[in-house]
């Protein structure tokens, strides 16, 4: 399974957001600069992870992201999802219906890897690193 670069840069943005001073913003030249990655391609991912609910952004000279309420809840799954959306991994492309036992064998398969990815929190992550 691979997903995006932008999830990738998703999940180490708000790592990183997570561990740092959650109440504070950060700018997006920072984030970027920390990824090594195009400040407008972060932003367009800023964006998405804003219209989740899990950031928001300040403007003016201190502005930048920051952890909206709650944050300590967001799970993998909840940004994987921000970024890719919720559509399923595997369809199967032949005309079987719901009873296609390939199908049904790589769904649950999907369904045990999200159950792992929505009980791993960000903030549980940045406790491990700070420790």
């Amino acid at each position: 399974m691979k997903y995006s670069k932008a999830t990738n840069y998703a999940l180490h943005t708000m790592l990183f957001l997570v561990a740092a001073t959650p109440n504070k913003p950060i700018g997006v030249q920072q984030l970027a600069e920390k990824q090594n990655v195009s400040p407008t391609y972060l932003s367009k991912i800023l964006t998405k992870l804003v219209k989740a609910g899990m950031i928001e952004s300040a403007s003016g000279a201190n502005g930048g992201y920051r952890l909206k309420r709650n944050w300590e809840e967001i799970s993998f799954l909840d940004i994987i999802h921000a970024i890719e959306g919720t559509a399923s991994l595997f369809d199967c492309a032949l005309d079987h219906g719901p009873e296609c036992m390939i199908q049904q064998v790589v769904l649950a398969a999907e369904q045990k890897m999200e159950e792992h990815l929505r009980n791993q929190t960000m903030s549980e992550l940045a406790k491990t690193i700070k420790n």
